[in-house]
């Protein structure tokens, strides 16, 4: 039971946290040339268990501060791409060295909306989820640095 209340509330954190928001970051393609050795600073995001090749990928860089992460509207950059079952790729330019964090949702129909029995998502460091945290793990278990170069990442998919 405790499993079935975090996965909702790790849902509906990540779904509600990326919605369109006013002040947002800059909505980028995905270029992988932008992680290119030399490139930085970016983030390479390495996504694996991607449940299905439905819906729409949303991944989004934030400040890795306790004011900034998953709070509507502080996202920097945001890439959104067709959903590939398995495993996916995404480039993300940071504006400079610093420590920051990345949210993904998977809107697995596509409807735009939060479908909280269907929808996946996973954060950097994968963080564990549980009830107590509901959903949205403290900035400092997602927060990694990143110097001039091209910080490689990886996230695991979660699903209910």
């Amino acid at each position: 039971m405790l499993k079935f209340a975090a996965s909702i509330a790790l849902s509906t954190t990540i779904l509600l946290s990326s919605a369109p928001a006013l002040a947002g970051g800059q909505v980028i393609s995905n270029d992988l040339g932008r992680c290119k050795a030399g490139a930085g600073p970016a983030v390479l995001v390495n996504v694996s268990g991607v449940k299905e090749s439905s819906g729409k990928m949303r991944v989004q860089t934030y400040p890795g501060t306790s004011s900034e992460w998953l709070k509507t509207g502080a996202w920097l950059h945001r890439v959104e791409a067709p959903a590939k079952a398995g495993n996916m790729q995404f480039c993300l330019p940071v504006p400079s060295s610093g420590t920051y964090a990345v949210a993904i949702r998977h809107d697995i129909n596509g409807n735009g909306k939060t479908d909280i029995f269907g929808d996946g998502g996973g954060m950097s460091n994968n963080p564990s989820i549980n009830i107590f945290n509901l959903g949205k793990p403290s900035y400092k278990k997602t927060a990694f640095s990143v110097g001039n170069e091209v910080k490689s990442i990886n996230i695991s998919m979660k699903y209910r």
